[in-house]
């Protein structure tokens, strides 16, 4: 009985601890649309994969476009990060009817289908802006060459307006677009990872030193150009790291079979040696 109270204590102290701590964690990740403290994002956008404009989860980019332009950003997301990409475009006071749609890429160009959101929009003809949102599937650490589940890497968004009239094609509109993530925790963690995130190369340089002295950076030597890959990366990493809620869990199902198997045992053992049985009998 005294080993059951012992673990009966010490499962309720271990409760009670990851309780504590779970709900820290969650307060900690930035919800989507979520800004930072300075919350500035950039204020242009690519026209291309290659000039997709960078920005930061929890930053709001902003920009100045025409109508019938192809728009790309780019943000970085991690392991065990369901990211959500929303998009607010500002429209002319005087415009016909406007499809606008919102696509997010991975770092291999594959497009990422969304789990829920506005993903594409009819503008009216009255509407004075126009809302759109994609939240995608939870990025998983490792994943099959044939399969498109979301990786860690570099994402991509193309923000386009399509069944455009010819009075509508050129006209200046504002957008603004926004990424951020929610933590999914032990709930997605698989076994494997990738060696390297899927970040693309956005530039070429040569990396030789000018070892000759003469001022133009070669060397002294010809050598071959490396590309640069993106700057941004989420801020605890593209990894979760080792620990995750399946550790918490795991302890208490351990803690939980133990107790069970006490509890068992003090069922099944009986009363010991009934009274009218003589002792050596």
């Amino acid at each position: 009985m005294r080993i059951t109270r012992l673990l009966s204590a010490a499962l309720l102290a271990f409760g009670l601890s990851a309780t504590a701590v779970a709900p820290a964690a969650a307060d900690s990740t930035p919800s989507p649309g979520a800004s930072s403290e300075d919350g500035a994002g950039p204020t242009r956008a690519g026209t291309s994969f290659r000039t997709a404009t960078e920005f930061e989860q929890g930053q709001t980019a902003t920009a100045r476009a025409s109508v019938g332009d192809y728009l790309y950003w780019s943000f970085p997301a991690g392991t065990g990060q369901r990211p959500t990409v929303e998009a607010s475009v500002k429209l002319p006071e005087t415009h016909a009817a406007e499809t606008w749609r919102i696509d997010v890429y991975d770092g291999l160009r594959r497009r990422q289908a969304c789990q829920y959101g506005a993903q594409t929009r009819t503008a009216a003809a009255d509407a004075a802006s126009v809302e759109l949102k994609c939240v995608l599937r939870t990025v998983r650490a490792w994943a099959e060459p044939w399969a498109y589940d979301p990786l860690p890497g570099t994402y991509y968004v193309r923000l386009t307006a399509v069944n455009l009239t010819a009075a509508d094609l050129g006209r200046s509109v504002d957008i603004e677009v926004r990424a951020g993530s929610k933590e999914m925790g032990g709930a997605a963690a698989v076994d494997g990872s990738l060696s390297e995130p899927l970040v693309p190369g956005v530039a070429l340089r040569n990396a030789a030193e000018d070892r000759d002295g003469d001022g133009d950076g070669d060397g002294g030597k010809k050598d071959s150009p490396t590309a640069v890959l993106a700057d941004l990366e989420p801020e605890d990493g593209w990894t979760s790291g080792w620990w995750s809620s399946r550790w918490v869990w795991t302890a208490v199902g351990g803690a939980l079979a133990a107790l069970a198997g006490v509890a068992g045992y003090r069922l099944t053992r009986g009363t010991g040696r009934p009274s009218r049985v003589p002792p050596g009998a």
